[in-house]
């Protein structure tokens, strides 16, 4: 994730200098976005915390660790739960065990996405990488075939990345990919990069269809709703809203920007949207997550105050609960009531950023009552933490 006019390091999300000179350079501690302080803000949130326990209705399933590197990304199928490190790993846990595991070339592992019985991987090294339920290799986005038949014709070449880096392939990001999201009809795949695009990609023949320079600085996060439209964060510290044209049939696509829905001095570092399409999150570098809600249009519906360092990750759960993970090592689980979001709880236990979450409908049978949620955290501890939330907290 890149905050600001700060860069991220090969390792991970530490910023350095965005001139090319210290391009290779590492930051001191206190150049990191972990160190940094912001003031801190009165919230909802921490009361509910006693002595550093969090309330007794919601619970901590189980961790997983390994000791192999921080970790970034989280994926979900069935049973199954992927995770992705800067050791360039994918481990695959069932039951709270590890089950198996594979393994790419390069690239720290920055997101992770199944569809179908494909699951797609998103690198620091700028590559998607595809691979079968089998968790075997089964190719990268571009297909090789499409690079060799594109190489000769100059037409294809275009001058992308934060550096203005030699001409490339115009469907080829050249810089980290750092998020990944389904389109809504499971045919599209988007992906954003650092190198200031988002490109859209058919899922049946791996084929690129579109490419969009979409933000003047890094893009951190993209994320696909209803109706066609998809959402885009940035280090610029815009928020945008897209939508997505196909009268011409399904071999064409077309992006056209619909709204802005934010600009501010802040990294966007993190987008989220609830099941309905009708709620819109951001989290920003500065710690707070300003929300959206959608009749017509997006209309802005205020910010959630509940972290004293950068959100790092967003997750919705169904329509009335988003999980907001920060650099202060905190989840705050927020729940939607009419215009109103109030911070119901806080999980603690990670002693690192936390920089990634999914979530999950509870379908086991319970005694419990009422409907759960099972919500995966990964942090920089190099931990996965497993909770049970209870929808009606």
């Amino acid at each position: 994730m890149k905050f600001g006019n700060l860069l991220a390091d090969d390792d991970g999300d530490f910023p350095t200098p965005s001139s090319s000179d210290a391009a290779d350079s590492w930051p001191t501690s206190d150049a990191s976005p972990w160190n940094q302080t912001y003031p801190f803000m009165k919230t909802p949130c921490f009361p509910q915390l006693q002595n550093g326990v969090v309330r007794q209705n919601t619970s901590l399933i189980g961790s997983l660790v390994r000791e192999e590197g921080h970790v970034y990304s989280l994926a979900t199928a069935g049973e199954l739960l992927y995770t992705g490190s800067d050791s360039k790993n994918i481990r695959v846990w069932k039951n709270l065990k590890e089950f198996t595991g594979f393994k790419s070339s390069s690239g720290l592992v920055k997101a992770i996405i199944i569809s179908g019985e494909k699951i797609f991987t998103g690198h620091q090294d700028g590559k998607i990488r595809v691979w079968t339920d089998c968790h075997r290799r089964a190719g990268t986005l571009p297909a090789m075939r499409d690079v060799l038949r594109s190489l000769i014709n100059p037409q294809n070449y275009v001058v992308l990345g934060r550096n203005r880096s030699p001409s490339r392939l115009w469907f080829k990001h050249v810089d980290a990919v750092s998020s990944l999201s389904l389109g809504d009809d499971g045919a599209i795949l988007y992906s954003c990069s650092w190198d200031r695009t988002m490109k859209v990609w058919r899922i049946s023949d791996s084929k690129c269809l579109e490419s969009i320079i979409v933000h003047d600085d890094a893009v951190n996060a993209v994320v696909a709703a209803r109706d066609g439209l998809v959402i885009t964060g940035s280090a610029d510290g815009s928020a945008k809203v897209w939508r997505r044209n196909h009268e011409l049939g399904d071999d064409a696509t077309k992006h056209t920007l619909e709204q802005t829905l934010l600009k501010q001095d802040s990294a966007v570092t993190a987008v989220a949207v609830n099941a309905a399409g009708t709620v819109v999150y951001c989290g920003s570098s500065d710690g707070v997550v300003n929300f959206w809600e959608r009749e017509k249009r997006l209309t802005y519906g205020g910010v959630l105050k509940g972290h004293n360092l950068a959100v790092l990750c967003l997750a919705t759960a169904g329509n009335c609960m988003v999980l907001s993970g920060s650099a202060d090592s905190n989840i705050c689980v927020w729940r939607r009531d009419g215009l109103f979001h109030t911070c119901v709880t806080v999980l603690t236990g990670h002693t690192g950023p936390v920089k990634c979450l999914a979530v999950e409908e509870d379908l086991r049978p319970s005694k419990r009552g009422g409907r759960w949620w099972i919500a995966y955290s990964g942090s920089l501890d190099r931990s996965v933490k497993v909770w049970g939330v209870p929808d009606g907290l």
